[in-house]
């Protein structure tokens, strides 16, 4: 069941957010050749507590999770599309990092997601995030009252495509709101005007999932959480959680320009 959210409630969303977005900011700034990624989840936790927020990261457990999760954010690397464990993983020259946050803040939470290089970027590692960050845009541009969640899907999808990447089916954006995900669930492709209609006070993550090669293949890694491009491909990952209102999109988890 989808929750229509009260402006009251959304400026509540907007403190979750802007923790997030916090989180993230210290994330990246502490992302350098030897750091691990354990070291990085750190970082974010401290950010939380400072807040005095919590992490709906942490232990939460899908139906199709082996274990709860055991860390605040997740730290995909390389072919790691979404959902990388934090490990002892030393961050390497050139590695593409993808990290997703949440918090949890007086019963609301935000949600949101970057990529990055570190170190020496590879050109073509440029380009990938740039393009997630441009599909992130256009899904939030198409986030409307009088569009549909079949706009927004269209929008992140059409971005993707004419770039010549690849899109992970079965994964993609959800509502935001007392939990991390909620109804309803917001594709990275699909048909424009069709789904569900967008009307002011929902309250969505929009997340772009990219593989360089242009291939939609992936598989589950061993620890049941990591998915990994088949191919061997780098990924890149973008998100913001948006409430919809009558003025237009409003950007709940925006963080400082790196």
């Amino acid at each position: 069941m989808m929750e229509l959210k009260t402006d009251a409630s959304i400026d509540a969303m907007y403190a979750a957010g802007q923790v997030v977005g916090r989180a993230l900011t210290a994330v990246r700034k502490a992302a350098d050749v030897g750091v691990s990624l354990l070291e990085l989840d750190e970082v974010a936790r401290e950010v939380l507590r400072e807040a005095g927020a919590s992490s709906p990261f942490l232990g939460y457990r899908p139906s199709f999770a082996p274990t709860p999760f055991p860390a605040v954010i997740c730290a995909s690397v390389n072919d790691a599309i979404v959902h990388g464990i934090p490990t002892r993983y030393r961050l390497r020259d050139g590695d593409l990092l993808s990290v997703d946050c949440g918090a949890a803040l007086d019963g609301w939470v935000g949600d949101s997601a970057i990529s990055f290089v570190v170190g020496r970027p590879r050109p073509a590692d440029l380009r990938l995030v740039e393009t997630a960050e441009r599909a992130l845009a256009a899904g939030i541009e198409a986030a409307v009252p009088g569009n549909r969640i079949g706009d927004i899907a269209h929008a992140v999808g059409r971005v993707c495509r004419t770039a010549g990447y690849g899109i992970p089916g079965g994964f993609g954006g959800h509502g935001v709101g007392r939990r991390m995900h909620e109804d309803p669930e917001v594709p990275n492709e699909g048909r424009p005007g069709r789904g569900l209609p967008l009307r002011p006070g929902m309250v969505l993550a929009i997340e772009p999932m990219l593989i360089a090669s242009g291939k939609d293949a992936y598989y589950e890694a061993g620890d049941g959480w990591t998915l990994r491009t088949t191919d061997g491909s780098r990924a890149a990952h973008a998100e913001h959680t948006v409430a919809i209102t009558e003025s237009g999109p409003r950007i709940l988890t925006a963080r400082e320009a790196p």
